[in-house]
C-alpha cells in the first residue's frame, strides 16, 4: 500500500507545510509514491479565515511588503531555502498597501497550487471538504481520520493537525452573561472570528458595549459603520444613519499600537544579544523548570532594551550623553533591573527616548478622570501621539524593538509553555492595526459613533441590561442592552468546540497550565500526559505550546513558523520513507 499522510487543516499552516515537503522531498523521500489528504470545510490555501467570501473592507494589518509564504537564508532550518514572491510582487500593488483579506486569500491559494505543483509526480494530493471529528488507532500502527458524513475512515501511517484558529465553549464568567442575556431578552455576541459574527441584531442609534480593544474590534468597528454605508471625508465621518453607538474598552483601556509607518534604514540591532540560543538551553536544561515572570522576562526586557538603545545611540547620538561602547558595556554588566535603569537614565536625558515596558503595556495604569468627556478628549490624545510616533523615523528606536520581539518570538517558541501573558503583550505592541484604521477611529470618536470606556472594564448583568465601567471614569458607568467580545476564542484544547480536540484531549494529550496542546519543541509531535511523543501524531498551530506569532510572516525575519514547518516535514518524509522501505523489503 502506498504510504498516506493526512493534513487536518488546509490553510496557511497547511499550505506551508506541503510548501516544506515539496522541498525536503528529493532528499529524504525515496519512496514509490504518497497520498497526502487534506481535510479541511474550505478551499485550501485561503482556509477559513482568508477565504474568499469575506468583506474587502476587511484589511490585512501588515504591509503587502512585509508578507510572505515563502523562505528566506535567514530561517534557521535544515531544508533548502525555495524563494518566492511576497503578497506585494505576486499582486503587482503598491507595497505598502494594507491589502483586503480577500486579496491575501487569493495570494495563499496561488501559493497552495504552487506547492502541490512542486511535489515529486508520484505524490498525489486529495482534498476532502468535510470536518475531521476524530483520530484513533494505536501508537505504533496506522491511525484512522474520521470525517463528517464519512461512514469510513481515513487511513494514515502520519497525522499532522494543521488546525488555525478554532471556536471554544465560553469561560465562566461569559457563560455566566450569556444565561443573563437569555433570561433578560438580551444580546451576549461570544468571542468569535469577527467576519463570522451575525451583526445584524445590533441595531441603529442602540448603545452596544464592547469588550476588546484589539484587531476583532477594529473588524467590528469597519463593519458597523462603513459596512452600513457610512464614509469618511478626509478626517470626518459621515454617517449613514444605520450605526449602532459603540462604547469599547479593555484590559488596558486603549487600541493596540499603530502599525509602524516609515521603513529600515541602516544598520538591525545585532540580535540575539542577551535572549538566544544559548539562554534557551540554560532555561530547558534546569531540572527544577523555569517561570516566566522570574527567570525568562529579565532576559526579554534586557533585549528589547539592547536592541532600542542600539538604535538610539548608533542613529541619535545627539540625543545621548556618553559613546555606546561605554552605554552597552554598562548595560551588559548591570545586576539588575534597578541598576540597568539608573544607567539609562544617567545616559539617556528624555524620558521619551527610554524605554518604559510597564508604561508601554498598562498606559492607563493609575490615570483617572474627572468625566466621561474628559477621558474621550484624553484618549484621542493618546491615540493622535501614537499615530505621531509610529510615524516618526525620529523614534525608529520602536522599530527596532519590533525587531527584537520578532528574535524573541523565535527564542520563546522552543520553550513551550510560557503562558498566555506574552503572546497578548506581543500582539498589542507588534501586531496592531494600520495607522489608518486608528485615524478612522478618531473620526468615529469625533462623530459620537464611537466612545472610549477605560482600563479594567467590568460589565455585569444588573438591572435587566449589561452595566459596564472602568477605575479611568471613577463613579461612571453605561447600560446597554447589547455586549460584544470582541475577541477570538482562546485556543485551549480542553475547550475547544472543534470535536477532534475534544477527543484528544479525552485520550489523555499532555496539556498547558493555561490549556494549550504540549508537542515536541523539536518537530511538533504531540505529547501525551508522561511526555512521550506520539510516534504518528503531529501538531502546529496557536493551539499548541509551540505557537508562533503567525502562519506567514515578514520577509527575512527568521520566520518561526517556516522553522517548524520544515522540522515536521523532514521528520514525516524519513518516517514515510523508512515505512516505504520496510514495505517494499
Amino acid at each position: 500500500m502506498r504510504p498516506s499522510l493526512v493534513i487536518v487543516g488546509a490553510g496557511p499552516r497547511g499550505t506551508g507545510l506541503i510548501e516544506r515537503i515539496a522541498a525536503n522531498a528529493p532528499e529524504l523521500y525515496g519512496g514509490s509514491g504518497l497520498d497526502i489528504h487534506l481535510v479541511d470545510p474550505h478551499q485550501p490555501g485561503a482556509g477559513r479565515i482568508w477565504r474568499a467570501a469575506q468583506s474587502p473592507l476587511l484589511w490585512m494589518n501588515s504591509h503587502a511588503e512585509d508578507i510572505t509564504m515563502f523562505t528566506d537564508e535567514t530561517v534557521a532550518m535544515e531544508g533548502p531555502v525555495s524563494e518566492g514572491p511576497t503578497l506585494h510582487e505576486w499582486a503587482g500593488i503598491d507595497g505598502r498597501v494594507f491589502a483586503d483579506r480577500p486579496l491575501q486569500g487569493s495570494y495563499l491559494r496561488w501559493v497552495h497550487e504552487r506547492a502541490v505543483a512542486a511535489l515529486p509526480p508520484d505524490v498525489t494530493v486529495h482534498h476532502h471538504p468535510r470536518r475531521a471529528l476524530r483520530v484513533s488507532g494505536p501508537r505504533e500502527g496506522r491511525q484512522q481520520v474520521w470525517l463528517e458524513g464519512r461512514p469510513r475512515p481515513l487511513p494514515a501511517d502520519l497525522v499532522v493537525l494543521a488546525l488555525g484558529h478554532l471556536d471554544a465553549e465560553l469561560d465562566d464568567e461569559q457563560s455566566a452573561l450569556a444565561t443573563y442575556a437569555r433570561d433578560h431578552g438580551l444580546l451576549h455576541l461570544p468571542p468569535d472570528f469577527t467576519a463570522d459574527s451575525d451583526l445584524s441584531a445590533l441595531k441603529a442609534g442602540e448603545p452596544v458595549l464592547v469588550r476588546g480593544f484589539g484587531l476583532a474590534f477594529v473588524d467590528l468597528m469597519v463593519l458597523l459603520t462603513e459596512g452600513r454605508g457610512g464614509r469618511y471625508e478626509g478626517d470626518t465621518y459621515v454617517p449613514s444613519g444605520q450605526e449602532p453607538v459603540l462604547y469599547v474598552g479593555s484590559r488596558r483601556g486603549v487600541p493596540y499600537h499603530s502599525k509602524i509607518g516609515y521603513d529600515w534604514s541602516g544598520e538591525r540591532p545585532p540580535l540575539p544579544r542577551f535572549f538566544g540560543p544559548a539562554e534557551v538551553d540554560e532555561l530547558l536544561a534546569r531540572p527544577q523548570g523555569f517561570d516566566f515572570r522570574r527567570d525568562v522576562w529579565p532576559l526579554v526586557a534586557k533585549e528589547l532594551g539592547f536592541a532600542h538603545y542600539h538604535r538610539l545611540f548608533t542613529v541619535h547620538p545627539e540625543r545621548t550623553s556618553v559613546a555606546w561602547s561605554v552605554f552597552e558595556e554598562k548595560y551588559a554588566a548591570a545586576a539588575d533591573v534597578a541598576e540597568r535603569e539608573a544607567h539609562v537614565a544617567s545616559a539617556v536625558p528624555d524620558p521619551a527616548d527610554r524605554l518604559d515596558l510597564d508604561a508601554l503595556d498598562h498606559p492607563l495604569d493609575g490615570v483617572r478622570y474627572g468625566s466621561f468627556e474628559e477621558f474621550q478628549e484624553g484618549l484621542r490624545g493618546y491615540v493622535e501621539g501614537d499615530l505621531s510616533r509610529r510615524h516618526d523615523p525620529r523614534y525608529s528606536p520602536d522599530l527596532a524593538v519590533f525587531l527584537a520581539l520578532l528574535s524573541v518570538y523565535g527564542q520563546l517558541v522552543r520553550l513551550g509553555g510560557i503562558g498566555p501573558w506574552w503572546h497578548g503583550f506581543f500582539s498589542y505592541v507588534a501586531s496592531g492595526p494600520p495607522g489608518p484604521r486608528l485615524r478612522q477611529m478618531l473620526a468615529l470618536s469625533r462623530a459620537g459613533v464611537l466612545k472610549f470606556l477605560g482600563a479594567g472594564l467590568t460589565v455585569s448583568g444588573e438591572d435587566g441590561v449589561f452595566r459596564a465601567s472602568s477605575a479611568t471614569v471613577p463613579d461612571f458607568f453605561v447600560e446597554a442592552r447589547t455586549l460584544v467580545e470582541a475577541r477570538l476564542p482562546e485556543p485551549t484544547v480542553g475547550r475547544a468546540r472543534d470535536t477532534l480536540l475534544r477527543e484528544l484531549h479525552a485520550d489523555g494529550v499532555a496539556e498547558t497550565p493555561d490549556g494549550l496542546l504540549r508537542v515536541d519543541p523539536g518537530d511538533g509531535r504531540i505529547l501525551d500526559r508522561a511526555g512521550l511523543p506520539h510516534p504518528r501524531r503531529f501538531a502546529l498551530g496557536p493551539y499548541t505550546d509551540g505557537r508562533t506569532p503567525g502562519a506567514f510572516t515578514r520577509p527575512r525575519t527568521g520566520g518561526p513558523a517556516f522553522r517548524q514547518n520544515d522540522a515536521t516535514a523532514r521528520a514525516a518524509l524519513r518516517f514515510l520513507s523508512r515505512l516505504s522501505s520496510q514495505a517494499a523489503a
